[in-house]
């Protein structure tokens, strides 16, 4: 039951590492395609990082032992390592000789995964209403900054703009684009409500993310004002009867 429950933990957090498999046809296309060398860098650091912090999860959150948290990305790195270099030297001599289409649906498919990548958090503000939890606007701008700047480095580039790498760095800068404003709705609804005296600040934020049904900055005026005078007339009911 131990190796069972450790298998269903890794099938099920694998899903949560989506972006990290997107790096392995995007580090392919962007080798066998000679862009530039921050961009190649660029596939490998991001996961490695993203190894790291899936093993994070899987000791901090699915509670597996030290050592398979560490395996675990270990193998996927070994892996992914062995696919990729194996790919690019076993294609090659296809791509010299003027075999092209395998390699554009492998930046196609890099493309798909890292637009999958981004679409739960989609799912999650959809869920939520509107309401932006758990993201890292900072994370989220860095990021964002990062892929227009390494669109910037394809126009750059010696000989013709890769479109296929344009469209990859495209779907980020445009995801990400509408978390941010997503975020920046929420942040002004939530202003709007806090400014009528609905709801502070703070619980604006914590709300929707503490207790499902609960009071959120969404809730109208008139909403919040019942429920306070309800409350109120109750407490002077139950004053008047025990002053009688």
């Amino acid at each position: 039951m131990g190796n069972l429950y450790v298998l269903l933990a890794l099938v099920f957090t694998f899903s949560d590492i989506n972006p990290v498999i997107a790096g392995v046809p995007f580090f392919i296309y962007a080798v066998v395609q000679k862009l530039n060398i921050p961009i190649q860098a660029q596939a490998t650091i991001f996961t490695t990082l993203s190894l790291i912090t899936w093993g994070q999860c899987l000791y901090y959150h699915d509670k597996l032992g030290l050592l398979k948290s560490i395996a675990a990305p270990v193998a996927c790195a070994l892996i992914f390592a062995g696919i990729e270099v194996g790919v690019v030297i076993g294609y090659r001599p296809s791509y010299e000789a003027g075999n092209t289409r395998p390699i554009m649906a492998i930046g196609i498919i890099a493309a798909i995964l890292l637009a999958a990548g981004l679409l739960p958090p989609y799912w999650e503000i959809w869920k939520r209403r509107g309401q932006v939890v758990g993201i890292s606007f900072l994370f989220i701008t860095i990021d964002a900054l990062g892929a227009v700047f390494s669109m910037l480095s394809l126009v750059a580039q010696k000989g013709e703009f890769d479109i296929v790498a344009g469209v990859q760095y495209g779907v980020i800068i445009l995801l990400e684009a509408g978390i941010l404003v997503l975020g920046a709705i929420w942040k002004v609804r939530c202003w709007a409500r806090n400014r009528n005296g609905v709801i502070d600040s703070e619980e604006a934020g914590e709300v929707g993310e503490a207790k499902e049904g609960g009071v959120s900055c969404l809730e109208s005026g008139s909403t919040l004002a019942n429920r306070k005078g309800g409350e109120i007339s109750s407490i002077d009911k139950k004053s008047t009867v025990s002053k009688a």
